[in-house]
């Protein structure tokens, strides 16, 4: 393989597997602050013990997300050199902004909740992790600002052979920044609510502290449910977006081809990459993507035929990836529904509760597939039309980038391996005794 397919290989792994671990964060930061909230407004010691018991994942998960985004962020250094120096001055720009204020913020309130316990008012505790909460998703919302230049190119012009800042505002306010904001973070809202549900599902089946995972459960279901109503209807705007914004994304998506007024999904699809047009195209639903797209069910819709060939996205992975982000994120909102007709008799029900423990992959899937549709999906553009990804890659020797992927997946191996063997382990062991939660913690309010 050459340098341009190890790297993108590289970065792709470093993606994939960071973004383990950031969903989590995001939305588990909310939920142990929501918890510590209902402790202060009730005095119920069970919200108490959730935040610390949910807060000791969330913060394992949180040590080694940050380990893994220090080396993503290596990269552009070493790998894409060209890029950084070519659109350096906007994209740079945007992640220093990032770890300057959301990271350092996030980051110095989360030692002040870890060890304010006897420090600090409940109030005054309870906001610290709001706090958290509040910087993970900032500094979520400027790397995603950062991916979505990359994915539409506003507020810039060439200047000195290379892309320079014009319009900060346009850059932070564009619809598609807006809108992959939202689409990623209500699906890490969603993989937060079901971790939640599947750890309670798992004690619950066992019969261990009954009422603590009950709670825990129906905060965890609503968390989800909400969300996974609201990853519905924004996935539709968003798709529409893409459809004004990247219409080869689009056409890959649904493995589209020919330019077609009145276009229809198929049920079922195969596509024939090599030969640009589908195996099969079977159970028509007549005027579909063109209502999905444009709302306008006589619209045309662009084939991937309209591109040349050199423009294609690669179709297979694109079009499989959306798919399944599609169907899980139905599947999602299906669970959550019939759980809020159960909450209040999940014992009675440990099949439900048998597939809400086996469940929690199923966001991670969904999130992966995500970022795959949006990063594959925009090849061969590094920054979509302005930027080809063989132009933007280091001038350095494949033998290099190779000698660096493997030790790459090992290092990632063995922090997977611990983070979700710690995971596993406090996560079945469930939350500490009541006693040791109330010994001089927040006593003093």
């Amino acid at each position: 393989m050459d340098v341009v397919m190890l790297s993108r290989l590289q970065f792709a792994v470093a993606t994939l597997f960071h973004f383990l671990f950031v969903p989590l964060t995001l939305g588990l930061s909310i939920l142990v602050a929501i918890m510590e909230t209902f402790y202060v407004r009730t005095g119920d010691e069970d919200y108490l013990r959730m935040a610390k018991f949910w807060g000791k994942l969330f913060v394992i998960n949180f040590a080694l997300g940050v380990v893994t985004g220090i080396t993503l962020e290596f990269q552009f250094g070493t790998n894409w050199s060209r890029y950084s120096q070519y659109v350096g001055d906007i994209f740079g720009s945007l992640l220093a902004i990032e770890a300057t204020l959301a990271f350092f913020l996030e980051s110095t309130f989360l030692a002040v909740w870890l060890f304010g316990w006897k420090r600090l008012s409940p109030k005054m505790h309870a906001v610290s992790i709001w706090l958290v909460a509040i910087a993970s998703n900032l500094s979520a919302l400027w790397i995603l600002i950062a991916n979505a230049w990359m994915q539409h190119p506003v507020g810039y012009t060439i200047r000195n052979g290379r892309a320079e800042l014009t319009d900060f505002l346009a850059v932070v306010t564009q619809p598609f920044a807006v809108m992959e904001f939202f689409h990623t973070v209500f699906g890490a809202y969603i993989l937060a609510g079901f971790f939640v549900m599947g750890v309670s599902a798992y004690h619950l089946l066992k019969k261990q502290e009954i009422a603590f995972f009950e709670k825990s459960f129906r905060i965890g279901l609503v968390f989800a449910l909400t969300f996974s109503i609201a990853e519905v209807a924004e996935g539709h705007l968003h798709g529409e977006e893409v459809a004004q914004t990247q219409p080869a994304k689009l056409a890959a998506m649904e493995s589209h081809w020919e330019k077609t007024a009145n276009a229809p999904i198929y049920v079922l699809t195969i596509p024939d990459e090599k030969n640009n047009r589908n195996f099969v195209e079977m159970l028509p639903i007549p005027g579909a993507l063109s209502i999905l797209a444009f709302r306008d069910p006589s619209a045309v819709v662009p084939g991937l035929n309209d591109f040349p060939e050199e423009d294609h996205p690669p179709v297979l992975l694109t079009f499989l990836s959306f798919r399944l982000m599609v169907g899980l994120g139905f599947l999602f909102l299906f669970l959550t529904v019939i759980g809020w007709f159960l909450r209040n008799r999940l014992l009675d029900y440990p099949v439900y509760l048998k597939v809400m423990l086996y469940s929690i992959p199923l966001p991670y899937l969904a999130c992966e597939a995500g970022w795959i549709v949006a990063e594959v999906g925009r090849q061969p553009w590094i920054v979509y039309g302005l930027m080809r990804t063989s132009d933007a890659v280091s001038p350095i020797a494949a033998s290099q980038v190779g000698v660096s992927l493997v030790a790459f997946l090992i290092l990632y191996s063995l922090l997977g391996l611990a983070d979700f063997y710690l995971l596993f382990k406090y996560a079945r062991k469930g939350p500490g005794p009541l006693s040791s939660d109330r010994k001089g913690e927040l006593s003093h309010a």
